[in-house]
This record gives C-alpha cells, structure tokens and sequence, in this order.
C-alpha cells in the first residue's frame, strides 16, 4: 500500500507519522511519500519519519520529493494538508478582519473565505494531478477550510472525503470523563466543518444509551471550561457545541480578546521554528512533547482510521466526515457538504441518519451553508463581485460597509495567490 501526503514538509507530519507507526497493524503501509516544494523543511521532517518508523519497528520505507507528479504516482491514497502562503498568509487572515471589528480567523469569517480563495484552486490541480495518474486512488482532506475545500473536490467528481479532528477530540475527551475506551463512544455529530453540535454521546454504539444527559450533569464545567464557553449556556443548550462556536455566539467577547493578544499564527511560527531545530537532531526518533502545542490532536488516529475503511478489504467503521448531503440534512441542497457520522468503507462515506435538528441549529446550518456556495463560486471563478457577496452572505460579518472593507482588505493581502485579482 502506498501513501502520499501533500503539505508533507509540516512541522505537523511526526504527529501523522507517529500514528502511521504505531497503528501499521489497522494500516500497513509499505511505502509513504512526503511530497513538499520546501526541500530544506522536508527533509529535516523526513529524516525523523524515518527514524519514528525505524524506532517502532515499521517495515516501510519513507521517501520524500518536491515532485508531486512522481510522488503521488500509484497512490492508494493522497492526504492534503497544505498551506498556501504559509503562516505568513495565515497571520494576516487572522489580522486584517480586526480592523473593521470582525474575527480574525483562519477557517470561517473573512480569513477563512482569504484561505478558501487560495487554496481552492492549488487543491483542484492536484486533485487532477492524480487523478490522471491513479483515477481509483482516494483523496483524504485535511486542508482548511475543509467543507469548501472538500464541496470543491467532490464537485469536480474526485474520490474525496473530508477530515477533521474536532469529532474525535471529543470522542477521546468524553471517555477519559465517562470512564470509558474512546472505542464505546458514538458521537451524534452533526452540522459543517467547523460548525458543529454534539447532538449525543452513545455507548456501545448508534443504537447505544445515550450518556450526554450524564455527561453534562456531572462533568458540565469541565466540558464548558474546554469549550471557553459558560456551563449555563452547555446546560441551555443541552448539547456540547464545538468550540467554533465561540467565534458565533461569543463573537465579540473574542475579537476584543484578538486584538489583545498574537496572532495563533505567530504562536505557531514560533513553535514551528523549535520543532525544526528539534527535528535536526539526528538522534530524536519519537515526536517531541512539545508538537502537541501545535494543534491538530488525534489527527494521526483519525487519519489512520479513515484511510483504513477507504482501502482495506473488508474495512468498515464509523467516523465523522466532510462528505456530500445527499438528503441527509433535509434543509439543505444534496450538493452540499456536511460533516456528520457516516459508515465508511471502500466506497466512500455513507452519512448515518440524522434526527429533526432545532431551527436554533438549522437556521445557522442553513446560513453558512449559502455562504459556503458563494465562496466556492468566488474561489472557482473570481472577480471583486464574488468576493464581496460571500463576505456578505457571511453571519459573522452581513453588514454592506464591512463587506466592502473585507473586500477591499482580502484582495489587497492575497494579490500574489489571485491570479484575477
């Protein structure tokens, strides 16, 4: 089984690595490419995937290349985690926004619709990239914004489904409170990327009890003081949001504690700089520690897992997913990209049943949802118009003056990434 990860030069790829090592029985890997026009970065990140499968004992072999055609040649899978424009790019997206009072964001508000315009296009002639080489092989995204990114690459007919680590952050966060493996908890998850609800939390299974009521009553601060949200709006609620969720119901409270403070971005490009003088050191043959500041928890586990169902024999599991509507969410069009619970096998995601969701969840669903068709629109075919009309379709911004502001800010940073603008 062969394996390529575009983006493969991330300060983040050990984490994936180290999942690939220590999970090779759920996925035997013979060969793993990292491909990354970064030489200088990848090969520091692939010499340490070599030695993390050399010190698990792994068999396969890590190779590394700029070339994304070579690399992605005879794939079973191709994972994307690229950045375009690196954390420079992103520092701005998470800069910009503020000026005019909105949040400054990387995956939602007027930051994520920069990204989306950016990336839309590179993960496109990529996708085509390898279609053309290997039209069976899977594309698994892990590229923000993932539900655009992901409606992109299914639109075009690629063999892709989306992925995120919230739902299963959760799912490990909820057992160690329950008691519990992280395999007895089922998630009712449901809503978009980076937009959703956890509508319960079963055990055993779809079918099992349901141990949020629970979960809630005995662990509500907890849960809540994770969330950065207050336990009487958990209660309220009477489900777990996720924390993206601050950026909506606690809107202002985080753009005045944004202008206080870094940029995630730079806080990254810090960590980023001492996790590669770490991987330098020919003698560290495990992730360091301090990765786990970098974000991205449980990727690795849930990447594994994904890649698993999609092209083992006989793989079945359920996972939450970026993968189309079809019906599942009645209020939405078919096309529509969700992020739901689904059986995942060698054919792709097939999204469980949902239960009637409560307008509070639907009407916001709903919303992000139109504005998710206009910023792929404006990022398949540009113009200022575009742009404008998604900024202004967005729930967090919705107002002509700061759409035409975020316009004009969003064109004048990413000229040099839109070939239109």
């Amino acid at each position: 089984m062969k394996l390529a990860v575009v983006g493969g030069g991330s300060t983040y790829t050990p984490e994936l690595i180290d999942g690939f090592a220590r999970l090779r029985d759920v996925l035997p890997i013979d060969e793993l490419v990292l491909i990354d026009p970064a030489a200088d970065r990848l090969e520091l990140v692939g010499g340490l995937a070599r030695r993390i499968f050399a010190k698990q004992g792994h068999p396969g072999t890590v190779t590394t290349t700029a070339d994304l055609d070579a690399g992605v040649d005879g794939a079973d899978a191709v994972l994307l985690q690229l950045r375009v424009g690196g954390q420079a790019a992103r520092d701005r997206d998470e800069t910009w926004p503020l000026e005019c009072g909105c949040v400054g964001q990387e995956t939602t508000g007027a930051g994520g619709l920069a990204k989306a315009l950016r990336t839309v296009p590179v993960v496109l002639d990529i996708a085509e990239r390898v279609r053309r080489s290997n039209p069976d092989a899977w594309i698994i995204d892990f590229t923000n914004p993932v539900g655009i990114v992901t409606r992109a690459l299914l639109t075009a007919g690629h063999k892709a489904v989306g992925l995120c680590n919230v739902a299963i952050g959760f799912q490990r966060k909820f057992a160690k409170l329950l008691e519990v493996s992280p395999g007895e908890v089922h998630l009712d998850h449901v809503g978009l990327n980076h937009l959703t609800w956890e509508l319960g939390v079963r055990l055993g299974g779809p079918d099992g009890t349901d141990a949020l009521p629970k979960l809630l009553s005995e662990h509500g601060d907890a849960v809540a003081d994770d969330l950065h949200m207050p336990r009487t709006l958990v209660d309220r609620l009477g489900v777990v949001p996720s924390y993206y969720l601050r950026y909506y119901y606690a809107h202002d409270e985080v753009v005045r504690a944004q202008r206080q403070k870094p940029t995630r971005a730079a806080e990254v490009a810090a960590l980023e700089k001492q996790l590669l003088e770490m991987y330098a050191d020919p003698a560290l043959d495990t992730k360091p520690e301090l990765l786990s500041r970098r974000g991205g928890a449980y990727y690795s586990e849930a990447a594994v897992d994904l890649a698993a169902s999609l092209l083992r024999e006989g793989g079945s599991a359920h996972q939450a997913v970026n993968t189309l509507n079809n019906g599942t969410l009645p209020f939405l069009p078919d096309d529509a990209v969700i992020e739901t619970q689904a059986r995942i096998d060698r054919d792709g995601a097939h999204p469980l049943p949902v239960p009637a969701l409560d307008p509070q969840f639907t009407g916001l669903i709903a919303h992000v949802t139109a504005y998710e068709d206009l910023a792929l629109g404006a990022a398949l075919h540009g113009g200022r118009d575009r742009v404008f009309k998604a900024l202004l379709a967005h729930p967090l911004i919705g107002q002509i003056e700061y759409a035409e502001q975020l316009t004009d800010q969003l064109l004048a940073h990413n000229k040099e990434h839109l070939a239109w603008a």
